[in-house]
């Protein structure tokens, strides 16, 4: 046993215990997918079938939080501050970080497209933990940290006639909670969005305590039960979130426009209907069963997408920390290993990419050596700073260049992606059949629409943030990615086992799951869950595919 990994862990233990969190929903196993990998053992249509079970949960959330009066006062905050003058600004961590972006966009597209609220563009913003280059790659050790959250939205410049929707999936990030209380002290109104029961909170947890029981804060609790996957709330948890917070927004919109508010909940469970019925099932089988193929031969997958194109990034991203998959590369790393799905425009180069989905420039950090020690900083960030910047977003290729980096096993795929019933721009086929004669294999996976090899079967109402067809990809995706790691054996009961511990948080989950499937105690787990750690940053080289910790354990224990 080495000393450094024992005390290492004793302190995590005794003085991280704010950060141990296997009392919350959100990170429990949900008795529903207990046997998932059995599940899609059995078939890629039951497993599917199995994943789905879930999201029914959201739609009873959704029922009592459509008709809540917090959800009223967020979209009468939300018209007033915008017709106002004011910002209404989104602020969220990982997936929650993407989806803030997400709906800064969906806001920015409609505006774009829509004479009469252009002049309404510049009034919605996201805050992203990391900037906008964790949108690509997961910069994950920000999140412990509130002052990083309080330095963005200083440089955010709200104040007095500002709003803020700080979302996190648990109610317990440092970095978005650091949002909240920044954003209060400047005098902006401020709403608070996650998914565990608020009381079991506010008992436990000083940090959201403090800011569930400020009686400036308006709490939307969208509580719904555990994941589908083990603490994974890229799943259930931001679903909800998008369709609340995206409700939200759209019927801002809505009201802009002169049009009848949508009814969500129902919209949301008609969609359900849609996706689990036999032929969806069967689509979306059929194209997991294709994805796992490509990656048991070895083979990449890149994603082709114009449109819904940053729904694609925020799935894909997400695989990385979630299932220990190689994250983006840059166009100057010929050392990391590829990512096993990238994403790419056939139509428009880097730049053109990034400025025409987001309709605004790039928003990345540039805090230099002096910002992180006046945030107090650990020092392995201070001696070794992160490079987020813009220059540094710009070089994961992913527009139409370079589409040779990802052809290069002789079994690579091309998969187009499209959504919805309305022609695709017909430019988008035509580029996409230039570039995928280069790859082994080409398909379109087609979410809605009736022509497409994986045609998925669902009729996706127009509106102006175009949020059903937004759930409809991300429902699709995340059955897609979980699913396909389930049939690949990157999954055990319904944990995620290759589990890559980057931050307090994953710590906690891994020494968890350790505990539960090792049958050991929390500090035996918690110290093996370091030792690893520390002998796999011993050995690895820079070439190789990082190996979780969760996963060394496991093999050492003959499980």
């Amino acid at each position: 046993m080495s000393e450094k990994s024992k005390l290492l862990a004793l302190d995590f233990i005794e003085n991280e215990k704010q950060f141990h969190l296997g009392f919350l929903p959100t990170e429990q196993s949900s008795p529903l997918t207990k046997n998932l990998d059995r599940e899609f053992a059995r078939s890629t249509a039951d497993g599917v079938k199995n994943l789905q079970l879930v999201d029914r949960n959201v739609a009873a959330m959704a029922n009592r939080i459509f008709a809540s009066e917090q959800f009223r006062r967020l979209v009468d905050a939300g018209e007033k501050t915008i017709r106002s003058g004011g910002k209404v600004v989104f602020s969220g961590c990982g997936a929650t970080g993407r989806l803030s972006i997400l709906l800064e966009c969906m806001w920015r597209d409609c505006c774009a497209k829509t004479p009469a609220v252009s002049k309404y563009a510049d009034h919605v913003f996201s805050i992203m933990t990391g900037g906008d280059y964790a949108l690509v790659k997961s910069v994950e050790f920000f999140e412990d940290y509130q002052s990083f959250g309080r330095r963005q939205v200083q440089e955010m410049g709200m104040g007095v006639g500002d709003m803020l929707v700080a979302i996190t999936e648990g109610g317990e990030t440092s970095s978005v909670l650091g949002t909240v209380f920044e954003a209060l002290d400047r005098g902006s109104q401020v709403f608070l969005m996650f998914n565990n029961p608020a009381d079991l909170l506010a008992e436990h947890l000083e940090r959201s305590r403090k800011a569930i029981r400020d009686p400036r804060v308006c709490v939307l609790d969208l509580s719904c039960g555990p994941m589908a996957l083990a603490g994974s709330t890229r799943m259930q948890a931001t679903t909800s979130e998008q369709l609340v917070a995206g409700g939200a927004l759209e019927s801002v919109m809505d009201r802009l426009l002169g049009r009848p508010q949508f009814d969500y909940a129902a919209g949301f469970e008609k969609l359900l209907d849609a996706l689990e019925a036999p032929a969806a099932v069967k689509a979306i089988a059929g194209y997991l069963d294709f994805e796992a193929g490509i990656y048991r031969s070895k083979g990449l997958i890149t994603y082709f997408a114009n449109d819904f194109l940053l729904d694609i990034f925020t799935d894909t991203t997400e695989r990385s920390p979630t299932f220990m998959l190689p994250p983006f590369r840059k166009n100057d790393d010929a050392l990391s290993p590829r990512p096993w799905a990238f994403v790419k425009n056939p139509l428009f180069s880097t730049p053109e990419t990034w400025r025409n989905g987001m309709h605004r420039p790039l928003r990345c950090l540039n805090w230099k050596l002096e910002d992180y020690v006046q945030m107090g900083a650990p020092d392995s960030v201070k001696n070794n700073l992160p490079k987020i910047q813009s220059a540094e977003l710009l070089k994961f290729e992913v527009g139409k260049e370079a589409p040779e980096d990802r052809t290069v096993t002789g079994r690579d795929a091309a998969v187009l992606v499209t959504v919805g019933t309305v022609q695709t721009d017909p430019s988008v086929f035509e580029a996409f059949e230039k570039l995928r004669s280069a790859f082994a294999f080409s398909k379109q996976l087609a979410v809605g629409g009736t022509e497409g090899d994986y045609v998925v079967p669902c009729d996706l109402p127009e509106t102006p943030l175009q949020l059903m067809k937004h759930m409809a990809v991300k429902l699709v995706l995340n059955t897609v990615s979980t699913g396909t790691m389930a049939v690949l054996g990157r999954i055990t009961g319904n944990w995620m086992s290759w589990v890559d511990a980057t931050n307090k948080k994953l710590i906690d989950r891994a020494t968890r799951l350790i505990m539960e499937i090792g049958g050991m105690d929390y500090q035996s787990a918690c110290i093996k869950v370091f030792e690893a750690m520390e002998t796999i940053e011993k050995t690895r080289k820079p070439s190789d595919e990082k190996v979780s910790a969760v996963q060394y354990v496991l093999k050492e224990l003959g499980k």
